[in-house]
């Protein structure tokens, strides 16, 4: 058994949803865990408020109640890939994590992700990841570590002032030269049946990527992406709507069977590079990863 080494917290909807405890609402927000489970944590003081009094089966509902838990899973992968720390300051963190570490908890992983790594490397317990990539995806990830700049740092993302620089490999097969070819990426993306793959859809866009190929062989070709959005899997729906999806994407274009990851063969995504005007100095910043995907 794995048990998160710091809680997870959710604060209750304003509307109830038709409940009368805190177990119940639990039991609808996490369907995949079972009542014997919640009533188990709630016995050995995994479940409770901010000021640590202990939330049990008879709790009553109270609109948002802030409340706290331990994620634990039977059995959490370990990921044989070291992370990079690239820059550290008074208020911000920079690191390469590699592919198929997540950024911070979720799924099978409580402590295997790169923000816990970097809390233990650091001894740093307020740092705290201000954006997020895909699991399987390399490359930058920005941390702050000061809880009083922090809300600075995520507002930069949030309002779209940062630039991002991504590198991909395809495959093409094509004998036409497309090195230095761009093509503007814009469509609507939609959750798909499947909530975890996403879609392109009828209406208005909103998304937006511009994607350039920079060096090309006979059968790949290697992309540099500027995300202008930030949707779930844009790049990797974007360069499939191109007709080159990412190479060894297990979700695009067609879904493959669950099963082990492949270390041997990762997405060849990579988060090349961030670019940003620092909101606490209002110096210009540049941090770009020294390596890069190279092709077959």
């Amino acid at each position: 058994m794995s048990i998160s080494a710091r809680p997870s917290k959710l604060s209750l909807p304003q509307v109830n949803p038709g409940v009368t405890t805190v177990l119940e609402y639990l039991l609808l927000k996490f369907p995949a865990i079972d009542e014997t489970a919640w009533r188990a944590r709630m016995a050995e003081g995994k479940v409770h408020l901010d000021d640590g009094s202990l939330i049990t089966p008879q709790s009553p509902y109270q609109p948002q109640l802030r409340v706290f838990y331990y994620r634990e899973v039977a059995s959490e992968p370990s990921i044989p890939f070291a992370e990079r720390i690239l820059y550290q300051d008074e208020h911000i963190l920079v690191a390469y994590k590699p592919h198929f570490l997540p950024v911070t908890p979720g799924g099978l992983y409580v402590n295997e992700c790169l923000q816990q790594r970097l809390r233990q490397r650091t001894g740093i317990e307020a740092l705290q990841a201000v954006h997020r990539l895909d699991r399987v995806t390399a490359g930058l990830v920005m941390c702050s570590v000061n809880p009083d700049t922090r809300h600075l740092y995520h507002e930069l993302f949030k309002s779209r002032n940062i630039h991002k620089t991504y590198q991909a490999i395809a495959e093409t097969h094509t004998d036409e030269s497309i090195v230095g070819q761009k093509w503007e990426v814009k469509n609507r993306l939609e959750q798909s049946e499947q909530r975890f793959r996403i879609h392109v859809t009828e209406g208005a866009a909103n998304s937006h990527s511009v994607i350039r190929c920079i060096e090309q062989t006979d059968s790949q070709a290697l992309f540099e992406l500027h995300p202008v959005t930030g949707r779930t899997h844009q790049l990797r729906v974007h360069m499939q709507t191109l007709g080159w999806p990412i190479l060894n994407d297990r979700y695009y274009p067609v879904l493959q069977p669950l099963s082990p990851d492949d270390y041997a063969s990762p997405l060849q995504l990579l988060s090349k590079g961030l670019e940003f005007i620092d909101p606490v100095t209002q110096a210009p910043r540049r941090f770009e990863y020294d390596g890069q995907l190279s092709l077959a």
